[in-house]
């Protein structure tokens, strides 16, 4: 009686168990953030901080090239100078045959341009064959004193138009004269030459020189002789070719002379 008993009693607790068991949970999610095991002691543990964002850093472009400089042309120079003058220097023997003409060179001052080495260049031009003495019969020389024909002045543009003017030559700041014993040469057509003429600057001053000096000697303006023929000497360049190439000699290398049709 008391088995039968004992075996009611266990089948009850049984059947309370089974009816108070919970139901199975759910397996947890997957997820990307690893999971963080509690300390062995059993102290709470924070979550660690979240991974800094990533940052792409933004491309420096590279620095603009500089602007781009047209080179300088060759410095006119000042456009006054002091209006006082130095005389080179410096002598030589005569050149060419003939009549022979004495002649100084002189720059005003505060142009920038050397007495001595202006001279040479001019001795240069009047002395070379393609020049003025090739005719047989002029001649020159230069000289730093004593009695002299005339003068080749280098100066600034306005005392240049001030030496012109006096005899009522309008140079306008531009070219060059031929008054009384003075060859007026306009420092700027020196330094920089002509936009006519395509030639290097030194050719250029050899027109200068053998275009004033050819009036000295008698010799008057020309024209353009044809289409694609040398310029004459004595034609005014500066103010167009007309078909003409530029030249800046009086002759050729084989001892033509160069000229063109008379004018005013």
């Amino acid at each position: 009686m008391l088995t039968a008993l004992v075996a009611s009693v266990l089948v009850v607790g049984a059947t309370a168990v089974l009816l108070n068991r919970p139901p199975d949970s759910p397996a947890p999610a997957p997820t990307t953030q690893a999971r963080v095991l509690p300390p062995a002691d059993g102290t709470p543990t924070a979550a660690p901080p979240a991974p800094a964002p990533v940052v792409t850093p933004t491309p420096t472009p590279p620095p603009a090239p500089p602007p781009a400089v047209a080179p300088a042309g060759p410095d006119p120079g000042p456009g006054q100078g002091a209006g006082t003058f130095t005389t080179a220097p410096a002598s030589a023997k005569a050149v060419g045959r003939g009549t022979v003409r004495r002649y100084r060179v002189e720059v005003e001052d505060g142009i920038g341009i050397d007495p001595a080495a202006a001279a040479a260049q001019i001795h240069g031009i009047l002395g070379d064959p393609r020049g003025w003495t090739n005719d047989r019969k002029n001649g020159f020389q230069l000289v730093a004193s004593g009695s002299y024909d005339f003068t080749v002045k280098i100066a600034s543009p306005a005392t240049v138009d001030r030496i012109c003017g006096a005899s009522g030559l309008d140079t306008h700041g531009e070219v060059n004269c031929n008054v009384g014993n003075q060859v007026l040469v306009n420092s700027k057509r020196w330094n920089t030459g002509s936009p006519q003429f395509s030639g290097p600057i030194e050719e250029y001053r050899a027109l200068i020189v053998n275009h004033e000096v050819g009036h000295r000697i008698g010799h008057g303006h020309e024209g353009c002789p044809g289409e694609g023929k040398p310029a004459p000497a004595m034609m005014q360049q500066i103010y167009g070719l007309k078909g003409c190439t530029p030249n800046a000699w009086p002759y050729s290398a084989e001892g033509t002379y160069l000229s063109g049709p008379s004018v005013p």
